[in-house]
């Protein structure tokens, strides 16, 4: 399928799917018979890829720790036991972030007390 196509299949658009492709997450394939377009086509297994670019993005990764994760994941290079451990790691960095947000919380609640009683 061409980029279009992959666009409306995963909901992500095409200068999103470009740069995604340029920072290395996932290939086209050129047919290197044409030489009148630069037209990549993409198989199947590269809308799995882009749906789990999304979610770990909505995780929290950043897009250098989905290019690790994506690259041992299909490269067979990460055990089952090592690809739960990646998890389970980013699950406690949202744990954290998720303390510092509360913290900054209670910290603005406390600031509007402050300026409803007159103190600012």
């Amino acid at each position: 399928m061409l980029i279009n196509e992959l666009s409306k299949r995963t909901g992500v658009a095409i200068p999103t799917l470009r740069y995604y492709e340029n920072f290395g997450l996932f290939k086209g394939v050129s047919d290197e018979t044409v030489t009148t377009n630069n037209y990549k086509d993409y198989d199947e297994s590269i809308v799995e890829k882009i749906e789990m670019i999304k979610g770990a993005k909505e995780g929290g990764f950043t897009l250098s720790e989905i290019k690790k994760l994506l690259d041992s994941w299909y490269d067979k290079n990460l055990s089952n036991e090592k690809k739960t451990q990646v998890v389970l790691n980013k699950i406690s960095e949202i744990d954290c972030k998720i303390q510092e947000l509360k913290k900054v919380k209670k910290l603005l609640t406390e600031c509007i007390v402050t300026i409803e009683k007159g103190g600012c």
